[in-house]
């Protein structure tokens, strides 16, 4: 652990009124807010490619923004690092008492007894979906709704009935759309249809930031096809025709 101490004392020089980085001195928790995002997802990146180094570096990365909040936190006296530590290591095993009996103390709750019991306890929490953050991807945002409303019973039981679901907000967007309704209208109903696309990915046990961020990675994949087809025949796609790329398009799918 040598190597977390000493990434610990850099920051403290770092964050140092006198001798420190100016910019480092300038942070506050929210500015770091974007960078801490930007982060997390590095970290998805460099798994999504099996880049084992990259996820090393993009970890520590990750690493020192935790570092960096805490340094922050104890120059106002709220908390350290240790207590950081502390406080998972706590939740840890008060949410895996079967197998840490002793330090747990008895009692036969479920890990969803447990996290509800965490949750009520917290200041302000309010109904059973208030204390889910605003902040999150909203098609994670979704999801935490849709498992924390299912929870208590509300949902559905297997996945064919969100598929007629879909088909049913689809029905609803179309018929928006041709009545011409206002923007705010189609919004309303594209969100509710994207709103039960992930609720079927939850039941199939798929992810849909997941499955998006493979459908992006494919349409990049194969777009690249296309401009490079293209270029061989000494065309720009600006100059091409919607005919010229879609016989492009799919011959890229072939690939």
């Amino acid at each position: 652990m040598d190597n977390l101490y000493r990434l610990v004392n850099l920051m403290q020089l770092l964050r140092d009124p006198e001798r420190g980085c100016p910019w480092d001195n300038r942070q506050t928790f929210a500015s770091l807010v974007p960078y801490t995002i930007e982060e997390v997802y590095e970290v998805a990146a460099a798994i999504d490619k099996q880049d084992f180094p990259l996820l090393r570096e993009e970890l520590g990365d990750l690493l020192l923004q935790i570092v960096f909040y805490a340094q922050m936190a104890r120059e106002q006296d709220l908390f350290d690092l240790d207590d950081v530590a502390r406080s998972i290591s706590d939740k840890l095993v008060r949410r895996h008492p079967n197998i840490f009996e002793e330090q747990a103390g008895p009692g036969g709750a479920t890990w969803d007894d447990i996290k509800e019991a965490e949750r009520r306890a917290k200041p302000g929490s309010g109904t059973l979906l208030d204390d889910i953050p605003d902040a999150l991807p909203q098609l994670l945002r979704a999801w935490k709704i849709q498992e924390r409303a299912a929870s208590v019973g509300f949902d559905w039981q297997e996945a064919r009935p969100v598929l007629s679901k879909i088909a049913e907000e689809l029905t609803e967007l179309e018929e928006a759309l041709a009545a011409e309704d206002a923007q705010d209208r189609l919004a309303e109903e594209l969100g509710d249809l994207l709103f039960s696309a992930v609720n079927l990915g939850r039941h199939l046990d798929i992810s849909a930031e997941d499955a998006l961020r493979k459908s992006n990675e494919k349409f990049r994949r194969r777009f690249r096809c296309v401009e490079q087809q293209m270029a061989k025949q000494g065309k720009s796609l600006a100059n091409c025709s919607m005919e010229e790329m879609e016989q492009a398009w799919q011959a890229a799918k072939l690939e």
